[in-house]
């Protein structure tokens, strides 16, 4: 049974965050072929950096990353192992990534998957621009506002 975990890189044990490494290569290099920026851009070593990532026995299916930038969470790095997609294990990963955020949320999504994030209460919040050579669009979540009680 799969199982969602998150630590920030510092309280991961070395085995799984080489799995987590080689599981973003393979899907953002050698899958997507992305190689005009480094996979390991150093902010995974930020002490407010958590990873997330998904274990099925001993290996990793599904990984992201949320950075915090001041009063602004990203949510990025989100892969999946080309098996296991389908299964709803990045989704999981969302939600997780989202309950530990207070406030607002960034993502640079790959366009196709707009509507997917959408799911999760992320907007467009501009028009689509190339990063490293594939179509993304900026999408935000915004904390939604609590309902007052009801009197009585």
């Amino acid at each position: 049974m799969p199982s969602v975990h998150h630590a920030a890189l510092r309280d991961i044990r070395p085995e799984t965050l080489y799995r987590i490494v080689a599981l973003r290569t393979d899907v953002f290099v050698y899958e997507q072929g992305i190689t005009s920026e480094p996979e390991l851009d150093g902010r995974d070593l930020e002490p407010t950096t958590e990873l997330f990532w998904t274990e099925d026995g001993e290996e990793i299916v599904a990984t992201l990353r949320v950075l915090a930038d001041g009063d602004i969470t990203h949510i990025g790095r989100v892969a999946t192992a080309k098996h296991a997609r389908g299964r709803g294990l990045a989704g999981e990963l969302i939600d997780a990534a989202l309950a530990t955020c207070a406030g607002v949320v960034d993502i640079s999504a790959q366009a196709y998957l707009e509507n997917w994030y959408g799911r999760f209460g992320f907007v467009r919040t501009g028009p689509n621009y190339p990063e490293a050579g594939i179509d993304h669009v900026p999408m935000r979540r915004t904390p939604r506002p609590l309902r007052p009680a009801a009197p009585g």
